[in-house]
């Protein structure tokens, strides 16, 4: 998550507010790097900003006139003199989760100038608020909530907490209530007005019986009814501008124990007209939570009202009460492409400019050097990147490529080394340094050598392209430079054929010894039982033979069934044949059968220790079959259901284990083969098991045979796939990509950490249930235990749970470019499992393909999603 603010002045105090536990920040800005703290009021650990961010200067502020139980956090500030944007990078925030940001200010007349400033606060690429002082010792905090625990919070909106009371909160000793009595800090101000309401309390315990959010038992323990034990209750608040529109949440909590003959029953209407249906009658000692179903707006001033219905012998009560703004989030971030590609050039430059938060957006703010395209309706994009005299060393970067839309790139005047890239062959255009026609490319003033690709040179004479090279010594531009090429070329046409007949006679020797061999090819196999590549294709008679006349069905799938074998060397084979109807597909498919053979010899040349070994097939009329090595503790998902009953429960460690063996498994199918390949069906049952619990994918690439695609970034194609494990987008708009892996691989971690199926059945009636609809709402309020797998009984380490279970939140993601990539979890898994000792397990993770979120000073803590 990238966190920026852009200022007009130089004044930011950055306090992000989380208890001490995993996925929580906390950080007082403008501390020394060596100086955190525990705050003696809440107890939360505060640490120095200076690994967030690389602008600013520390400065402190004179005796700040501020709530003592405050004024540690007061006492420094970090300064922006220079810069007209600075942003906060903190990398542990996972995109896809959900958080509270809260934001500190005080200016303090630091600078001893008593000028108060005035500054822009943004949220990501979106405007939070503009942030002013009426006076040099003014302190207030800002903040804003992005989660679903409060539904109108989506991807489209965010809220801003304008209002959390603790109405009839102890007047006696009036304080804030948050953590650690609020596990979310979360702060409820005490409210009390003598001439309207009356204020009671209970001192047991108010209980909450939803998985959802809910105020913690301190704030329902109080309530207020009117003070004259009216009929009616009235709460109030006003609105600078009646275009701002509201949502409110309402808490009731009966405190009294009511007897048979009194009845509490009260009709709840807020805004103009806006009643709720039905009356409400509180639970005694149970919260329940009372939303507006659409916001309020359209007015300056707003009331709710709590009236006494005819059947009451009690007055109305309330026990707390939140209102919320509703802000839009109207801007759209850079595309993903152009920000991957534009972080690798900084990286691989060390770019020294203020290269922070998002490269175009906000428009005023957009990098120094770029100019971006906003005129479509789609995510802007980069079309001009001017890196003159800015220091770059080494070749011309790769990333380069990937900013498709450029059309301006200047880099001259740098210490460029190395060739002048060349073109694709395939495509009409160059990949590195030419992304269109009509377009300018300027690598003046380096130490480019060899020569100028032809190609290039052609487009430059024809006006297609500006092309600036000078000052390259030991560059070749002109068409001279292809004399010596065409010398190498007339050498290799006279040595290339007396290499080939040398080959050819090794060839004819090789062949020659080993003709009399005459060896079954089965028997092809050497010491390690594989098998080279020329020799996997087996009749329908050697399967028969190696399955003892399919003798023992040890699994069915969706092509087929799949049986036990053993090769004449004793190697043992899984054998999955295809299913008639699976036969029948091929043969309605143009070139059904020579696709087919096509593919399995592609996937042949696929190898990774967590991918099933693919040791051949047959291809014999309607026999057709695939064959496997054996995987001796059968699939994933008969273990954690309990269907296998040789083994006990796989503990915790090993189900770590197995989810980073999973994760590489898919992180080589997305980036380490060419074509890349989609699984298509990532569940636990094709996830097996070898006899040391390693895992293994199989069925990779099997469904590409019978579903043709297009091999572009993301495939068109019917919805294919196991229930409980479909990617939603990939439902609603047929686009097949790498991130529909990404989202079954989270539901194997949640299959993981809760030990239930992807669709889980009631056993007293006939409803199911979504494990993810089910289990991320949970998973969200980190009650772990509610969602948590008994068979594991407690021996597991709650930090590397907790972190498993967030990587799982980000997986399911009903977007799929809040998801992170296989290699992201990679790391993260890594480091869970390489860091474990016997009491603790800890580990982060960093995302970095992730939408910037630009705040100044904020609070931040992961909420449910």
């Amino acid at each position: 998550m990238k966190l920026q603010w852009n200022s007009f002045v130089n004044l930011l105090t950055l306090v992000v507010f989380a208890h001490a536990q995993p996925g929580f920040i906390s950080i007082d800005c403008g501390i020394a790097e060596d100086s955190p703290y525990n705050d003696t009021t809440t107890g939360i650990f505060y640490n120095s900003d200076a690994q967030f961010i690389g602008t600013g200067v520390d400065r402190s502020i004179p005796k700040p006139q501020v709530d003592p139980r405050l004024r540690q956090l007061y006492n420094n500030i970090k300064s922006f003199p220079n810069g007209s944007r600075n942003c906060y990078n903190l990398s542990e925030i996972t995109k896809g989760n959900k958080y509270l940001i809260r934001a500190y200010f005080l200016y303090g007349n630091y600078d001893g100038k008593n000028s108060t400033p005035e500054f822009d606060l943004y949220f990501g690429v979106n405007r939070w608020t503009t942030i002013s002082f009426s006076d040099p010792n003014e302190s207030f905090y800002k903040e804003i909530i992005t989660s679903s625990m409060y539904s109108p919070a989506n991807e489209s909106q965010s809220l801003l907490r304008t209002l959390g009371s603790d109405v009839g909160g102890f007047t006696d000793n009036p304080k804030n209530i948050r953590y650690p009595d609020d596990p979310f800090d979360l702060i409820w101000s005490p409210t009390e007005d003598e001439n309207y309401w009356s204020p009671f309390n209970t001192s047991h315990k108010v209980m909450n019986p939803d998985e959802a959010f809910q105020p913690p038992s301190v704030v329902m323990r109080t309530a207020i009814r009117p003070v004259d034990d009216s009929n009616e209750l009235y709460c109030y608040w006003t609105a600078n501008d009646s275009s701002l529109q509201f949502h409110v949440y309402m808490y009731f909590a009966e405190l009294e124990q009511l007897d048979s003959n009194m009845t509490r029953e009260f009709t709840v209407c807020c805004g103009s007209d806006s009643c709720f249906d039905g009356p409400i009658s509180p639970e005694y000692l149970v919260t329940y939570t009372l939303p507006t179903d659409q916001p309020l707006s359209g007015q300056h001033e707003y009331s709710c009202s709590f009236k006494k219905t005819p059947n009451s012998t009690l007055p109305p009560i309330l026990n707390a009460i939140e209102v919320f703004t509703i802000l839009q989030h109207n801007s759209t971030p850079t595309r993903d492409q152009d920000v991957e590609a534009i972080l690798d050039i900084k990286a691989a430059y060390q770019v020294k400019k203020n290269w922070m938060g998002d490269p175009c957006v906000p428009k005023n703010y957009s990098w120094q050097g770029l100019k971006c395209d906003y005129t479509l309706s789609h995510a802007p994009k980069i079309l001009s990147l001017n890196l003159s005299s800015a220091g770059l060393n080494g070749g011309i970067a790769a990333s380069l490529a990937n900013l498709n839309s450029i059309h301006s790139l200047d880099l001259s005047w740098n210490n460029l080394t190395g060739p002048v890239p060349k073109f694709s062959r395939r495509l009409a255009i160059p990949v590195i340094i030419f992304g269109a026609c009509d377009h300018f490319r300027n690598l003046s003033g380096n130490k480019l050598s060899g020569s100028v690709p032809s190609n290039l040179l052609e487009k430059s004479k024809k006006g297609s392209l500006k092309l600036s090279v000078d000052d390259n010594p030991d560059l070749c531009v002109s068409d001279s430079c292809s004399k010596d090429s065409n010398k190498q070329k007339i050498i290799i046409l006279v040595v290339a054929p007396l290499a080939f007949v040398v080959i050819l006679l090794i060839l004819l020797i090789i062949l020659w010894r080993f003709k009399w061999r005459k060896q079954d090819p089965v028997v092809m196999a050497n010491k390690s039982g594989l098998f080279s590549s020329e020799n996997r294709r087996f009749t329908y008679a050697e399967i028969i033979n190696m399955t003892n006349n399919f003798e023992r069905s040890i699994g069915k799938g969706g092509f087929g069934t799949v049986y036990h074998g053993q090769m004449p060397d004793g190697t043992q084979v899984a054998v999955k044949m295809l299913s008639l109807q699976s036969v029948k597909l091929l043969s309605h498919m143009r070139q059904g059968s020579d696709e087919f053979q096509n593919e399995v010899q592609l996937l042949m040349r696929v190898h990774h220790r967590n991918l099933v070994p693919f040791i051949g097939y047959c291809q014999e009329g309607d026999g057709m079959a695939l064959i496997y090595e054996y995987m001796a503790q059968g699939n994933l998902g008969s273990h954690l259901l309990g269907t296998n009953s040789n083994t006990k429960a796989l503990n915790w460690r090993q189900r770590l284990r197995i989810a980073l063996d999973i994760a590489q498994g898919l992180e080589y199918l997305h980036t380490g083969c060419k074509p890349a390949i989609i699984h298509r069906d990532m569940k636990t049952t094709n996830i097996l098991l070898n006899e040391r619990f390693e895992a293994k994918i199989g069925d990779f690439g099997l469904s590409k045979v019978f579903f043709k695609d297009d091999e572009q970034a993301h495939v068109s194609t019917l919805v294919k796939g196991t229930p409980g494990y479909l990617d939603p987008e990939y439902c609603h708009s047929n686009n097949l990509t790498q991130k529909s892996d990404v989202y079954g691989f989270g539901v194997v971690l949640l299959e993981l950490i809760t030990g239930q199926p992807p669709i889980i059945r009631s056993n007293t009636n006939y409803e199911k249930k979504n494990l993810v609809d089910w289990a991320s709402p949970i998973i969200a309020t980190r009650d772990m235990q509610a969602v948590l797998d008994p068979r594991l009984e407690g021996d597991y380490d709650a930090n590397s749970l907790s972190k498993v279970a967030e990587i799982a939140l980000a997986c399911t993601s009903p977007t799929s470019v809040e998801r992170p990539t296989m290699t992201d979890i990679v790391a993260v898994l890594k480091d869970c499992l390489g860091t474990e000792t016997p009491a603790e397990i800890s580990c982060s993770l960093e995302i970095e393909q992730v939408e910037s979120t630009p705040t100044s000073s904020f609070s931040s803590q992961p909420l449910p999603r």
